[in-house]
């Protein structure tokens, strides 16, 4: 009788582990994006894009290249780095940071002056000329000691021969889009800034465009981290680079690679 019971008793709970319901499978992570802050409108879109298609919608922090290169330099997580220059997906490179295989040049861009809508100011591209336009007011810039859209600005008044007289009159912010905000707002009369920011503000125009030549290609590398375990952050990496995703960079005003 001992024996029929315990066997019994037996039974029921296997039963009842039988009938439990299967654990969940665990769901994927959304990857941690570290984007420039040029590209606030078109990531956000790519990233939407992405979720649409069933992924979880990738989390996107902002701020100046060189800011974030400091950040996974000193040991800040993430799953992707979009730079807005070559010289500090270097940075991190060197760090040995980054994923093999993963880095490619992804996007292209122009460097433009921009006037609130209202002036009718023209900037002329004659380095006298251009250095007393440039040179009448505050003159709104990313930093250019270390924020890509800056030192692309410098390296562009300084093959124009403006850069000496321009100087004393910029307004270094701490990345391309606070340079932009100062314009909006009339702190700084003209702001030098990439073509994609000025189309992004309804407050702003374009009231001049450097000369390819005038300073180096503005590129924007991507690139997986090394120490992300994150696979959807390969999938979103490729999304990126894939013509849907390039597709959508485009429609903001941005050059493919």
């Amino acid at each position: 009788m001992d024996r029929r019971r315990s066997l019994l008793a037996t039974l029921v709970l296997l039963a009842a582990v039988l009938l439990l319901p299967a654990p969940a499978a665990a769901q994927p992570r959304a990857p941690l994006v570290l984007a420039a802050a040029s590209l606030q409108e078109s990531m956000t879109a790519a990233a939407a894009a992405w979720a649409r298609q069933g992924h979880p919608r990738p989390v996107v922090s902002f701020a100046a290249s060189s800011a974030l290169a400091r950040q996974l330099i000193a040991g800040a997580p993430a799953d992707l780095f979009v730079s807005a220059d070559a010289a500090w997906m270097d940075a991190v490179a060197a760090k040995r940071l980054l994923a093999a295989g993963t880095r490619a040049d992804f996007l292209g861009n122009r460097l433009v002056v921009v006037a609130r809508t209202g002036s009718r100011t023209r900037i002329p591209l004659r380095p006298a000329a251009l250095a007393r336009t440039l040179g009448a007011g505050p003159l709104a810039m990313a930093d250019p000691m270390s924020v890509p859209a800056g030192i692309y600005g410098k390296q562009a008044l300084q093959r124009l021969g403006a850069w000496p007289q321009v100087a004393p009159h910029v307004v270094a912010a701490e990345n391309v889009r606070a340079a932009l905000a100062l314009v909006e707002r009339g702190a700084a009369p003209l702001g030098i800034v990439y073509a994609t920011d000025a189309r992004a503000s309804a407050k702003l125009r374009i009231a001049g465009v450097f000369p390819a030549a005038s300073h180096p290609p503005i590129v924007y590398p991507l690139a997986r981290l090394a120490a992300s375990r994150n696979p959807e952050a390969e999938g979103f990496r490729r999304f990126l680079l894939s013509r849907p995703g390039q597709a959508i960079f485009v429609r903001y005003g941005f050059t493919t690679r």
